[in-house]
């Protein structure tokens, strides 16, 4: 049988050519708006997108053929996952095609802002020769915290082994994940012993900012923040006011709540918060890009063509 397939967001070529050597028709669309793809979207089996639009119930009732919708990454929120499936479309995403990426830049982000290397590397270009200034601190010894234990919270804890911290790992929704990288604890043992706290859930209700004031304020120790998963899982003006009271001691943040919906720009309403994470040197931003490797985006493909071929029968 054969089934068409709509690009809706560019993907590694591989995708392509491997669903296409399996039978299937490919098609591309990367410039239609969310109101043209209602009068077409009828006409596929199956969507590939990354965060372009939000396919919630109005756009899904109008997917009569849909089988699958694949997410070139691992977040979902931009579908409405329980309603597409409720009419029989599998959602499919490729979290194990970035596990290892997402785990090397949230370790390459705590480094350096342990030893200070964004700071020192800019003043050392403008001819300054700081060395006290910038003296850094070890992970040695330290309780990482992560709240999350799937593909990405476990990569963060393999590139922890060998640095001779104490991993601690909270998940709701597990039991029993104890491995040679962390340790299954419950989220009162974090609030008393982490050192760094890494973030690794998707964004939902549940998550959504869920950091805040009042959790900081929870743990007993003042703390490093990481978070590579989404920016709206911190509350990004009570961050703010812990970095000034030092309670927040640091913060590494790949994902910012001022993200645009596609995650390819950010909001032009730039506030205080906003303003003030960029310029305090205890922060390191980066624009999204942890799961964004040459190597990723390869994987991510050839993850998905996988469960693409698994819905379709192939």
């Amino acid at each position: 049988m054969n089934y068409n397939i709509l690009f809706l967001d560019s993907a590694h070529p591989c995708l392509q050519q491997l669903l296409e050597e399996a039978g299937y028709k490919c098609e591309f669309d990367y410039t239609s708006t969310l109101v043209k793809l209602a009068e077409t979207i009828h006409l596929y089996d199956g969507l590939v997108i990354r965060s372009r639009f939000k396919l919630d119930s109005t756009i899904l009732d109008k997917a009569l053929k849909l089988k699958f919708i694949a997410r070139v990454g691992a977040g979902m929120e931009n579908i409405d996952v329980a309603y597409a499936e409720s009419k029989g479309i599998k959602c499919l995403h490729a979290p194990e095609g970035n596990r290892d990426a997402v785990g090397e830049h949230a370790m390459g982000m705590l480094l350096s802002l342990f030893n200070n290397l964004c700071r020192a590397d800019k003043e050392v270009r403008e001819g300054k020769w700081i060395r006290e200034g910038n003296r850094g601190i070890e992970l040695k010894g330290k309780t990482v915290g992560l709240i999350g234990y799937g593909n990405m919270g476990s990569a963060f804890a393999e590139r922890l082994t060998g640095f001779g911290v104490n991993t601690l790992a909270y998940d709701k929704y597990k039991k029993n994940y104890s491995d040679r990288f962390a340790t299954e604890a419950t989220l009162e043992r974090l609030f008393e012993e982490t050192d760094v706290l890494s973030l690794h859930v998707p964004l939902t209700d549940e998550t959504l900012f869920m950091v805040d004031d009042s959790f900081i304020n929870q743990f007993k120790k003042n703390i490093f923040i990481i978070n590579t998963a989404r920016g709206k899982v911190i509350k990004t003006e009570d961050l703010v006011k812990n970095l000034k009271t030092k309670k927040v001691l640091g913060a590494c943040l790949d994902v910012l709540e001022y993200e645009d919906v596609s995650f390819e720009k950010l909001k032009s309403e730039l506030n205080d918060s906003s303003n003030y994470l960029i310029n305090s040197d205890r922060v390191i931003l980066s624009p999204h890009i942890a799961g964004w490797t040459v190597e990723s985006n390869e994987k991510l493909a050839r993850v998905l063509a996988g469960k693409i071929k698994t819905v379709l029968g192939k």
